[in-house]
């Protein structure tokens, strides 16, 4: 078996990309996604593309800010490996899944191939995630009423929220930051996210409870796919009082105010109340993500 060609595309031959078989329908989960033609990949086996993957990032990004588009055919892993090791750019892995995938049988070995070439590449897990999204059929769920909101100016509430919120935290992404750089790495990555997104930033609110106190943060966001719940979250010593859906509703609801269709949101698998208040607030599951981040892959 010959060694696989790695070739990064351009508009001219940008048709390769889509030669592969699509198993886990990622074209239509991509549908509203705008790929840069050389920032697509493919690898090649005596001349058939055998994986391929597109790096993703927002219209302003000089550089790649995650792989979200990753696939390899039938038994060529290797071939997958080859491509993730050989990026100029080693940012973290998302493998987008159809909701429920490890229960079809036509599912399960496509995504587990795909695993396969990333730890293969040297990159590992991060978490497991659902992805939700709230369309206008689902009915907007009431505000309960027990929170006051307002915007808030000053980025160092947010911060200091942030890093009561990420004392404790459920959320993969949020742990490794505290493992990496404490407290104040994990709010500020959040804060950037949030100005990265090219929503007005007079959008971020504060919730108090009547008594005064600060019950927690909502930040409703459009991302360059669409409007989206970009952040909800409790501090430590109110939580227990299921304020999370009162967040969750007022950023719904926020969003559908100003103009928004649907809604998109995500929560760690392993975050159940969470998953529930987005179930109780009318935001069912569409599909599935796997994380895997690449710091094994930086130091092969």
């Amino acid at each position: 078996m010959t060694d696989p060609v790695i070739r990064t595309l351009s508009a001219s031959d940008a048709h390769l990309f889509d030669v592969l078989p699509d198993p886990l329908g990622a074209r239509e989960a991509h549908r509203r996604t705008r790929f840069r033609p050389d920032w697509k990949r493919v690898a090649l086996r005596d001349g058939e593309v055998v994986a391929r993957g597109a790096w993703w990032g927002g219209p302003d990004d000089p550089e790649p800010v995650t792989i979200n588009w990753f696939d390899v055919a039938g038994g060529e892993e290797e071939a997958g490996a080859a491509l993730l090791r050989s990026a100029p750019w080693q940012v973290e892995l998302e493998i987008n899944l159809p909701g429920g995938w490890r229960d079809e049988p036509g599912l399960r070995p496509p995504a587990e191939a795909r695993f396969a070439a990333a730890r293969a590449a040297g990159y590992e897990l991060l978490v497991e995630r659902f992805l939700y999204r709230w369309t206008p059929e689902r009915g907007l769920p009431d505000r309960p009423g027990r929170l006051r909101f307002s915007a808030e100016p000053d980025d160092t509430v947010f911060f200091d929220a942030l890093r009561r919120i990420h004392s404790v935290t459920l959320d993969a992404h949020a742990l490794k930051a505290v493992e990496e750089g404490g407290l104040d790495q994990a709010a500020q990555e959040e804060l950037d996210f949030f100005h990265w997104c090219p929503s007005p930033r007079e959008w971020w609110q504060t919730a108090h409870t009547p008594e005064g106190d600060l019950a927690g943060i909502h930040i409703p966001v459009h991302n360059p796919s669409g409007p989206a719940i970009g952040f909800v979250g409790v501090v430590p010593e109110q939580r227990g009082h299921g304020y999370a859906y009162d967040l969750l509703v007022e950023c719904t609801r926020f969003l559908v105010e100003r103009g928004a269709e649907h809604v998109s949101a995500a929560t760690d698998r392993g975050n159940a109340p969470m998953a529930a208040a987005f179930t109780r607030a009318g935001f069912p599951v569409v599909s599935e993500r796997v994380n895997f981040h690449p710091e094994a892959a930086r130091q092969a």
